[in-house]
């Protein structure tokens, strides 16, 4: 009986948004946007001379022209553009202009090498792109006699050079547009209102732990209706919200969080062009909404305890670290369906003014939603933000759902779960433990691919996610690690390697880690020390931190990491205990290859690049 209620319940959701996005597209969608608030800042970028704001009305001017001006150049329905750019407006721009020309954009990740970038330009046939300046341009130029399809590329900075004319600036073609629009004065509209919902919001290629990329293929009623969705669990603030894009276009999050959800709810983005910037942007915003990976909170949280360790004032420092705990606790117990003792209670609420000065000092303060995905994230790590007084929650999700299909609301959540499923969205777990999803968020397939769109999405139309997870009686669904990655021993025993390295990062001296233990007969690790405690703890011991390298060999951090092992080892089961470890000296990045451009571990390449080491741990 409890199946048959959440069917109709998911069935009454699902008819509801349906007749909300029936017939709309993403041009309808801005062009409604623009109506409702014209004159509101839409965009704002910094520059020598301080931050630039483009208004709706502004927005939709610009990309009528490059809609016009790449019709001009030969871009029209059914073409893919290619966009390689730091986060700045013309690629936003450029996309909304593809989509009213009835193409297709593609976003490049910034850190691809050229051969990865032609292989992506080749796969979609892009006749076009758009590129930041001539360092994305040498890339491209790098593998030009393997790009058959590409015909002409856009600069955003820099001119053409004698010879160079398969090359044009961002401002030729918005002027070649203003021209088209004088001498056909109703073809943007025209254009743009042969769009369907079936047509593509873009190809995003999966950034893939083995293999070449898979363009992902988002229809834009998808798009359409996840924002219809997230919007009945996570109000929108509409033209008073303030975001900072700083993730790529190319990741699913941060295309749809920065540039769809901007788009369907208003708000102003604000662009960041350096992630490494993004606190010092967000001390001049004060983001109202915050959608970050894992890294990011890690990161942050790594740096926060860092600080609050450093801190000379002893007073002061025992001060803050009394707040936290005692708020905390109170977390802690409403996180467990129970309210604080008056006493406890009193005493949070007395630390919050503590609490929210670190909030403070990352830029973090008037964060309303601040939510973590695309990977897990320890449950402790969101629990101190929840502590500092960050309305915190977390999501699930993948391209293939266009971005994400569990989420919870602020007053809802279950810290260690990644909430339950949106509205209209079925998930269920199949018998193997995979988790299954199936609704309007699913993928029109597999670009060019359809015996892989097969084995992703079933005949009943449930996508198999690869992900193995729970549910529990509410709803809750939480996610234990990717079906592919969990190591089976030579004994024949399923461990989860995410599970391993959870328990192993609970010490703030560790920074990343990576267990091995697939086909053989103990479990080992390779870890990587926190880059931001690492100096501190090596500091306040009096020890000479030296090199990473030099760190990462000291005595002392041996033995500190061996205990930490030792105690995580106390939470594991005595299978999944990890028997030796190896310290690595460099931190693991998209740049060096050990991380996708979603910061996700390549463990293939971890275990290849670390051969000589994890033998060693098994001689």
């Amino acid at each position: 009986m409890q199946q048959l209620d959440i069917t109709a319940e998911v069935a009454a959701d699902r008819a509801a948004i349906d007749a909300e996005v029936d017939g709309r597209t993403l041009p309808s969608a801005f062009a409604d946007t623009v109506a409702r608030l014209g004159d509101a800042v839409a965009l704002k970028w910094r520059t020598a001379d301080g931050w630039q704001a483009l208004t709706w009305r502004q927005y939709r001017e610009a990309v009528a022209e490059v809609a016009l001006g790449l019709g001009s150049l030969g871009f029209g329905p059914g073409q893919f553009l290619l966009l390689w750019s730091r986060n700045r407006p013309e690629p936003q721009i450029a996309d909304l202009a593809a989509l009213h020309a009835r193409g297709c954009p593609v976003s490049l990740y910034n850190t691809l090498a050229p051969v990865q970038a032609a292989y992506i330009a080749n796969h979609c046939e892009a006749t076009m792109a758009v590129v930041e300046d001539r360092g994305f341009l040498a890339k491209l130029e790098a593998v030009r006699d393997q790009l058959p399809h590409l015909r002409r590329v856009i600069l955003l900075e820099g001119e053409p050079g004698p010879g160079e004319e398969w090359l044009t600036t961002w401002e030729a073609v918005r002027a070649a547009g203003r021209a088209e629009a004088e001498r056909r004065p109703g073809a943007f509209e025209d254009s743009w209102r042969q769009v369907t919902p079936d047509d593509l919001a873009t190809l995003i290629y999966t950034s893939g732990t083995t293999g070449p990329p898979k363009g992902v293929m988002i229809p834009q009623r998808n798009v359409l209706w996840l924002g219809s969705a997230n919007n009945r669990v996570l109000p929108p603030e509409g033209e008073t919200g303030r975001l900072i894009s700083y993730l790529p276009l190319a990741h699913a999050t941060g295309r749809t969080v920065d540039h769809w959800l901007g788009l369907l709810n208003g708000g102003t983005i604000h662009f960041c062009p350096d992630p490494t910037k993004l606190f010092e942007y967000a001390l001049e915003v004060h983001p109202t909404v915050l959608v970050g990976v894992p890294r990011i909170w890690e990161k942050l949280h790594a740096g926060l305890t860092a600080a609050i360790a450093a801190d000379p004032d002893a007073a002061r420092r025992q001060a803050v670290e009394t707040a936290i705990a005692v708020r905390r606790q109170a977390v802690r117990l409403r996180q467990e369906g129970r309210e604080p003792p008056a006493e406890l209670a009193a005493g949070a609420e007395r630390a919050l003014p503590v609490a929210r000065a670190l909030l403070a000092r990352v830029g973090l303060d008037e964060c309303e939603q601040a939510v973590t995905g695309a990977a897990p994230l320890d449950p402790a790590i969101i629990e101190f933000f929840q502590a500092l007084g960050l309305s915190m929650t977390e999501g699930w999700g993948m391209t293939e759902l266009t971005c994400a299909a569990t989420i919870t609301s602020m007053d809802r959540v279950r810290n260690g779960t990644v909430g339950y499923a949106y509205p209209g969205i079925e998930v269920r777990i199949a018998d193997d433990g995979e988790v299954l999803v199936r609704g309007p968020i699913v993928m029109a397939g597999y670009y060019k691919d359809p015996q892989k769109t097969a084995e992703a999405i079933d005949a009943d139309g449930w996508m198999h996610t690869g992900d193995i997870g729970t549910m529990d009686a509410d709803g809750y669904v939480k996610i234990v690690d990717r079906k592919k990655e969990l190591i089976i021993t030579a004994g024949g025993k399923n461990i989860s390697p995410a599970n391993v390295e959870h328990m192993l990062l609970q010490h703030p001296l560790i920074g990343q880690a990576c267990a091995i233990g697939d086909r053989r007969s103990y479990v080992t690790a390779l870890l990587v020390l926190d880059a931001e405690m690492a100096p501190v703890w090596a500091k306040r011991r009096g020890l000479d931190a030296g090199s990473a390298a030099d760190l990462a060999a000291h005595p002392e951090v041996l033995a500190e990491v061996e205990r930490a092992v030792a105690a995580a080892n106390e939470h594991l089961a005595r299978v999944e205990q990890v028997k030796r470890f190896t310290i690595v000296p460099a931190e693991w990045t998209p740049e060096s290859g050990e991380l996708t451009p979603t910061l996700k571990m390549r463990r293939r390449v971890i275990v290849d690049r670390y051969a000589a080491e994890i033998e060693a741990m098994y001689a």
